[in-house]
């Protein structure tokens, strides 16, 4: 059963990682290599959260083993026990053999450093180059990252040189290695803590106020009008770029050297101008005709990547601005069905998706009614007090987790009770659960955060390569010390205990941090607790009300420019309901035409065929009559029908003589 607890949570975690990918990403048109270094990145991150209560649960019970096995003379030495218990000890039923969780622990985080310091970086500039093969996108991303590295090892050259000469530190590899966690771990505290101080706020606050009628309805006019904004930008930025494109098409013929180069960019054109441009192409002049300036492959790759951005985000764009059409019709019909005396929920549009027949029969629409208008509210309510207590617990752990007599930490609290009744289910639960919430308040955080349009994840399968590896690099930097601080707020981490007992195994790979006193004795102890500025800091709302001051619209409620993009984005959702609601008129009314006079289309059009048909048999009879006959019977009804048609057919001004009376050229004839 132990193996068991283990391999499920393996298995679950790796479909979980499996399902947000494929929410954000793209599998068919996104390179193989990013989607699995993505999703290793990812599957890595989760994994620690999910399997760390597990090992807690373990070393809890190896330290009532060893408690119980050891004598008092025993008790003095290595290991002292927390609670002495003279009952047997009961085996967890997640209970993992010794030896398996450091081995897994050591390969999960070495290569989950390997991704975010050396890999996914590279991957990165690979992914945005604009090279032509992979050898000259290695090269751009070797080049790009070349400064990057050479920092880094700069640094640690440094570092080794200094010690090296210093006879006053004598420091072995292990030492060494703990230095290098060390300094990853506390640069990923400073982030963890300023992600963590966003999200303990805003995901409760987020909560309350989608409760609130009519408060996501106004936010999502203020979407729109950004969208709209947005959208017409990629629009804008598409068409320049086309054009660039295509007068380097038109410019570069077939035979010169750079046109594969050239058809890579068509390709990665949207369809419309591939086939505009195709159709002006001239590929019967030879380059060397003209004495042209010709691009070169450096400028055709700078070309390159700029297109593969344009048209991600002209497509990003514009998905989004239909999801957020559909999000506000189905909030106006909310807010329109919220007085409905049937208590039936009535739509404006129907779905263009087909909807599933189980959800169909189960949720009707006067559950929807119900729901919607009546319990969705409350649950939202009910749901962000839960999620403020947790946050208020969190805050006030991460200010007191350093005191161990009296222990003030309410998470140490919650597990010493446990550990001494050794209720591991118990303690399982409360460490998953407080886990699980903090990640959700940082990894909620990297995904709501945008970096103008460099960093965006945008769900629907919108989010580009870029975005997509550089948020696995994030869950990587983050994951550890969001661990360590757990470990820290439980009194699990020697470190913070200051008691000399059996460490986890995931502290085990971490090393002593005494080597680095001034770290694990200041840095780790009194920088978490500037999460409750970050926390008023957010409360207050004054990282939004600074981006309203520099000129990045945010949605406030007392602001000006909110109210006019309020109502803005009200007009347009006004418009485009019009546009649908005309479009669904034409489209019944082709319905209700078809139903009512499809049989006698039918007919009419048998009976054209028919009338066709007699027709063409009748102009073969004639044929073979002699040509003056027919010339001199409808010779009237000839030149009348060559009047008619004289305006509507084009001449032919290539030909070498024209004719002013078409009736001497067809007599000729």
């Amino acid at each position: 059963m132990s193996g068991a607890a283990l391999g499920l949570e393996i298995v679950f975690v790796f479909f979980l990682a499996l399902f947000l990918l494929h929410r954000y990403g793209d599998f068919k048109k996104q390179h193989r290599l990013v989607i699995v270094a993505t999703l290793l990145a990812w599957y890595l991150c989760f994994l620690i959260v999910f399997i760390l209560p597990l090992d807690v649960s373990t070393t809890i019970y190896n330290r009532c083993k060893l408690a119980v096995n050891s004598s008092p003379a025993e008790s003095n030495g290595s290991y002292v026990t927390l609670a002495p218990s003279k009952q047997k000890c009961f085996k967890p039923w997640s209970y993992i053999p010794d030896g398996i969780m450091p081995i897994f622990w050591r390969v999960v985080y070495w290569t989950s450093q390997f991704l975010t310091w050396i890999l996914l970086p590279f991957m990165q500039s690979y992914a945005r180059s604009g090279g032509f093969s992979i050898t000259g996108k290695i090269k751009t991303a070797l080049i790009e990252n070349a400064i990057y590295y050479g920092t880094y090892l700069l640094i640690f050259g440094a570092f080794l040189i200094y010690v090296a000469v210093n006879p006053n530190f004598n420091l072995q590899w292990n030492q060494l290695q703990t230095i290098g966690i060390a300094a990853a771990n506390t640069w990923g505290l400073f982030l963890l803590v300023l992600l963590l101080g966003y999200g303990l706020v805003e995901i409760p606050r987020s909560h309350w106020n989608g409760a609130k009628r009519g408060y996501l309805l106004m936010k999502t006019y203020f979407k729109a009008a950004k969208l709209m904004t947005e959208k017409a930008d990629a629009e804008e930025n598409l068409e320049d770029i086309m054009e660039e494109v295509r007068k380097v098409s038109e410019s570069i013929k077939y035979n010169h050297p750079l046109r594969k180069c050239v058809d890579t960019i068509l390709k990665k054109c949207p369809t419309e101008y591939q086939e505009r441009m195709g159709r002006n192409m001239d590929d019967y002049e030879d380059f060397d005709e003209r004495q042209n300036s010709y691009p070169s492959e450096k400028s055709l790759a700078k070309l390159h990547k700029q297109v593969i951005y344009s048209v991600q985000r002209h497509r990003r764009t514009q998905v989004q601005w239909q999801i957020l059409l559909e999000q506000a019709f189905y909030l106006e019909d909310v807010a329109k069905n919220e007085s409905s005396a049937t208590r039936q929920f009535v739509h404006t549009f129907h779905s263009q998706e087909p909807e599933n027949k189980i959800i169909q029969y189960f949720y009707t629409p006067t559950v929807e009614w119900y729901w919607e208008c009546l319990l969705r509210p409350w649950f939202y309510r009910v749901l962000a007090v839960v999620l403020a207590t947790f946050s208020v617990i969190v805050v006030w752990s991460e200010c007191t987790f350093f005191s161990t007599h009296p222990v003030l930490s309410l998470f140490a609290v919650f597990i010493q009770l446990a550990e001494k009744t050794y209720n591991y289910i118990y303690i399982e639960m409360a460490c998953f659960l407080t886990i699980f919430f903090l990640s959700i308040c940082v990894y909620s955080t990297v995904f709501r955060i945008r970096v103008f349009n460099y960093y965006y994840l945008a769900s629907h399968h919108q989010t580009d390569a870029y975005s997509l590896l550089f948020s696995g690099m994030l869950f990587c930097r983050l994951t550890p010390p969001l661990c360590l601080n757990f470990l820290g707020l439980t009194h699990m981490d020697a470190t913070i205990s200051h008691k000399n007992t059996q460490p986890t195994a995931y502290t085990s790979i971490m090393g002593s941090m005494r080597v680095l006193s001034f770290i694990a004795d200041g840095f780790y102890i009194y920088y978490p607790m500037l999460v409750v500025i970050l926390c008023i800091a957010t409360y207050f709302s004054l990282g939004t009300r600074c981006l309203n001051l520099l000129g990045f619209q945010q949605f406030m409620g007392d602001s000006e420019m909110t109210s006019d993009l309020i109502d803005e984005g009200k007009e347009l959702i006004r418009r485009e309901k019009r546009k649908r609601q005309r479009q669904e008129e034409g489209e019944n009314r082709r319905r209700e035409w078809k139903e009512r006079y499809g049989n006698r289309d039918d007919s009419t059009r048998s009976r054209a065929v028919h009338t066709e048909q007699k027709e063409s048999s009748f102009t073969e009879t004639n044929a073979n009559r002699p040509l003056s006959k027919y010339t001199r019977s409808n010779g009237r009804t000839e030149r009348d029908r060559i009047e008619l048609l004289q305006d509507a057919e084009p001449l032919d001004f290539n030909a070498d003589s024209v004719n002013d009376d078409p009736l001497e050229s067809d007599s000729g004839r």
